[in-house]
């Protein structure tokens, strides 16, 4: 689907900008400082899981189980770029990986859990992607989309999944008054946000020239639950309306929130991505959805079954998707990223 926002159109935007910029900074030789670094960190949102080609490819050695793709957003980035800024190279390493975690960024290893031909005995454990990305004073940017699996989102939306055929059982019950050793929403989202600030913190430490811009979460539920069928996998399948609006409005816009106020601490810059992608969440038809269902479509190469569960996408012809963005949101988020990237670049 042909995304709304032209890049012929944002390349003359900014290239005004370039040259006005250019023309008071003093001239280079040639072969001086010929690229920047640019470092993309986060979970599955900005890894891609099932849209373009796996990087590495599949059957190469070097694969990780993170479910890096080319054309999740840090690739489309990247290729957006290449003519960005003139005479200088915008050189990307990806450590992104697909279930991490806000600790996993900072100072935990992550062991993946990518279904797609994994070893025999597992994935190994990666190191922390601080790491794994080796910032330094060199780093000139730094991108981090992380969060949601601290909470964790993707858990809470398989157990209103579980309580939506349930009559009387509201998964918004469950997790404001919540069983012995679950935490409340309010407790998990205050946790997320500290774990973000000191993240961060250990970002600023590692990369203390770079700039930093943390990417939110676009709007995966419709502001009306009632857009939602029931009975579609396709979309948020038996999830309750009201546990729909309640993820909405005391989870996703709260945990958006949260990492922008984090960022605000550091005066890094916070891209919003949610305002824009209203409107294309997993309810709304196929032409419109930037974000597939709880089955959707995917590469030939991601799997139709969720392991250890009885969910089965293949009987409806696609894929265990569960709610993530597909090309057309990755676009959305690649164009709004890049904007950033060229305006710290430039600054």
């Amino acid at each position: 689907m042909r995304h709304p926002v032209s890049r012929l159109r944002t390349r003359a935007l900014t290239a005004g900008l370039v040259l006005a910029v250019s023309a008071l900074l003093p001239s280079v030789p040639a072969g001086a400082a010929d690229q920047y670094e640019w470092a993309a960190l986060g979970d599955s949102y900005t890894a891609g899981g099932f849209v373009g080609d796996p990087q590495p490819p599949l059957g190469d050695a070097s694969r990780d189980g993170c479910d890096r793709t080319s054309d999740a957003y840090p690739g489309v980035v990247e290729r957006e770029l290449e003519d960005f800024p003139p005479g200088k190279y915008v050189q990307l390493t990806n450590v992104s990986c697909g279930n991490a975690t806000i600790t996993d960024i900072a100072y935990t290893k992550q062991t993946p859990v990518s279904p797609v031909q994994p070893p025999a005995q597992g994935w190994p454990a990666v190191d922390p992607q601080i790491q794994r990305a080796g910032l330094n004073d060199e780093t000139d940017v730094v991108t981090i989309g992380v969060g949601g699996n601290s909470l964790p989102f993707g858990g809470m939306l398989l157990k209103c999944l579980e309580l939506g055929p349930k009559p009387g059982k509201s998964c918004r019950e469950y997790y404001t008054s919540p069983p012995e050793g679950e935490e409340s929403i309010q407790d998990k989202l205050a946790r997320v946000q500290n774990e973000y600030i000191e993240m961060l913190a250990n970002v600023h430490e590692a990369a203390p020239n770079a700039k930093v811009i943390t990417v939110g979460y676009p709007a995966v539920l419709p502001d009306e639950a009632s857009d939602c069928n029931r009975l579609a996998l396709t979309e948020l399948s038996s999830i309750k309306h009201a546990d729909i609006d309640w993820l909405r409005e005391d989870v996703l816009k709260p945990l958006n929130k949260a990492i922008q106020q984090a960022s605000s601490f550091f005066d890094d810059t916070y891209v919003d991505i949610y305002s824009s992608s209203v409107g294309h969440d997993a309810c709304q038809p196929a032409d419109t959805k930037w974000v597939e269902g709880i089955c959707g479509d995917a590469a030939d190469y991601w799997p139709a079954n969720l392991p250890n569960t009885p969910l089965n996408c293949g009987v409806i012809g696609k894929r265990v998707t569960l709610v993530h963005p597909n090309a057309a949101g990755h676009e959305n988020t690649a164009y709004r990223v890049e904007r950033a990237i060229r305006l710290a670049l430039l600054n």
